[in-house]
Order: C-alpha cells, then structure tokens, then sequence
C-alpha cells in the first residue's frame, strides 16, 4: 500500500466564495466521500498536494490526517483550470479495512520484444484492468516483461500475475500485447496470394471460352 500522505483541515465554508480564496491562500477545497453517503469538505496544501500526488494513479490508496484522524482514500478526481492548469478541486473516495472494493489497476509494459527485434510491431492496447480485492491486497500497478514475446505471441489479461486474495473482474481474453508481422510484409503476403489465385486465361489476357450452347440459341431463331 502507498505511504502518500496528505496534511488536511476540516474546511468549515464549503461555498464557491471559500474556494476561491483558499486557493488564493495557497490551498485546494476537497471532498472526502465515504461509503455511507456522506461527504468530508476539507482544504489541503496545494504545493503539497502537487509534489506527494506524482506517479500515483486511480489505485493508489493514500493517507488523509485531517485535523488528527486518518483516512485511507482513493483520488478519484483531479479539476484543473484548464486555462493555467491549476487544482481547482479534489474529490477522494474513502475505503474501509477488510472491506472488498473494486478499483482500476493500471497496467505498463516493459521491455524490448523478441518478435519486434525480427522485424515484428508491438502493440499494447490495454492499460488498466478492474479487480476486487480487499484495500491490504490492492496492487497499485501491474508490471508486465514482453521481453521474450515473439512474433504472432500474445500475452492476454488470464496471464497477469495479479497476487493472492485479488479477482480479476475484467475479460480474461483481452489481449494486453501481442507481436505482429509488419504492415508491408502482410500486404506482401496478400499480393502473392491474389497471383496464385488468379486463372490461367486471366494470366494470358485470353477470354474465356463461350457458352457451347449460345450458338444453338441464335439458330433456333433463325
């Protein structure tokens, strides 16, 4: 588990006018949402804030002190000015011990591939996964080596190394990275087979023969 931890006090004017000047004080107004509906207003440092929040994702379970007393959340949403980009607003999401939640688990490849080393392309298109696990066993990230994943090889979700006490939740056949021929070789591929297919009157700009019974047809009328 993270061991990110955020200084906050209980902010007592949850209005737009004492969001704006605690931003103007240096600090952000934040929501602390709990299972049982109810919401926590609070205000944190925001140079803080910035500083202990890089590299931690929507999984990432991280320590709230306000005023004395511990919350173990999650950030489930960041807002920004999208002018300066400034904090306007954190919403967290809190989690109880030895209660099963379920989260999204962001997921890095790593790793220079065999099949791509021979001429093959990488592709990775997954990148988070959904779990269900208690808040103790929540991975923050899955990390996985395609160092020796060769051409037409695949690694699928069913292939994660997960851990203990954790359920995977998400398609177990989604593919998380595979190696594939080259574009150009597979076009190449396609051009030979479209040859091979072609008939021998095709290849030697020859019609094809008539129907034998189209003449008998023009005699008749006759």
């Amino acid at each position: 588990m993270s061991n990110v931890v955020f200084a906050a006090k209980n902010r007592a004017d949850a209005g737009s006018a004492g969001s704006r000047r605690l931003r103007k004080e240096g600090r952000i107004p934040a929501v602390v949402y709990g299972h049982s509906g109810k919401a926590l207003s609070i205000d944190m440092d925001a140079l803080e804030f910035i500083n202990s929040a890089k590299g931690i994702s929507e999984s990432t379970i991280v320590t709230i002190n306000v005023d004395g007393q511990t919350h173990q959340a999650f950030v489930k949403d960041t807002q920004r000015n999208i002018t300066n980009g400034q904090i306007l607003h954190v919403d967290f999401y809190e989690v109880e011990a030895g209660v099963t939640l379920r989260a999204k688990v962001s997921v890095h490849v790593h790793g220079n591939p065999v099949g791509v080393r021979e001429g093959g392309i990488l592709e990775a298109p997954l990148h988070e996964i959904e779990v269900e696990c208690l808040p103790k066993d929540l991975p923050e990230r899955l990390d996985v080596d395609i160092a020796e994943l060769k051409v037409n090889q695949s690694i699928h979700v069913r292939d994660l190394k997960i851990g203990d006490g954790v359920r995977l939740i998400s398609n177990p056949d989604q593919v998380v990275a595979l190696v594939k021929f080259a574009k150009a070789e597979v076009e190449a591929a396609a051009t030979t087979e479209a040859a091979a297919a072609e008939t021998p009157e095709a290849k030697d700009g020859k019609e094809p023969a008539k129907d034998a019974k189209e003449p008998a047809a023009k005699d008749a009328k006759a």
